[in-house]
């Protein structure tokens, strides 16, 4: 019976042990195969700064066929990725207020939409892999060219310039304007 008690509570430990392990791993965001990463800077007198999850290209086709054409996408992976700026910018010739915002894309082959949603904090995709995009949230919405990049970006990149963003994954490059 001393053996058994002994036994059981030996186990419990263990368990307790793993669980705790695992639970802390999961809190290691770095250790994703999609790594969090910031892009900030200084656009006019505005502080601007995106923070994403770094998804790579690993040999695959990325826009038209993982990320397919004309369908909402969160713009990196895991959660929503965040698009901030500490004053009012204009954003594709479109007001944008001071704020928080979740970034959503929809690239299309020769035109991309990018959407900005006053919700944040959600987890970038749905069980059936459709966005979580709430549209009644939609702050703003406004449109940019791609173009192909001069060399395999292969984790995706946005960069903050002193005209706007670029997002750069794959053999594509997308700018967008801000005042």
């Amino acid at each position: 019976m001393k053996k058994k008690v002994i036994f059981n509570g030996l186990m419990l430990t263990l368990v307790g042990l793993f669980m705790t392990t695992f639970a802390f791993a999961q809190a290691d965001k770095a250790s994703r195969p999609s790594p969090p990463q910031t892009a900030s800077g200084k656009v006019g007198g505005a502080t601007v700064t995106i923070n994403y999850s770094s998804p790579s290209v690993k040999g695959r086709k990325i826009f038209g066929d993982l990320v397919p054409y004309d369908k909402v996408w969160r713009a990196g992976a895991n959660e929503a990725t965040i698009f901030e700026t500490d004053k009012d910018i204009t954003v594709g010739g479109k007001k944008l207020p001071a704020g928080k915002y979740s970034l959503y894309a929809i690239p299309g082959a020769n035109e991309w939409s990018f959407v900005f949603n006053s919700e944040t904090g959600q987890w970038g995709i749905k069980r059936g892999g459709d966005t979580s995009k709430d549209a009644s949230k939609d702050v703003l919405t406004v449109t940019a060219k791609p173009a192909k990049s001069a060399s395999l970006n292969e984790k995706l990149a946005y960069e903050v310039t002193s005209t706007g963003f670029v997002l750069r994954w794959e053999n594509t490059e997308v700018p967008v304007s801000i005042k």
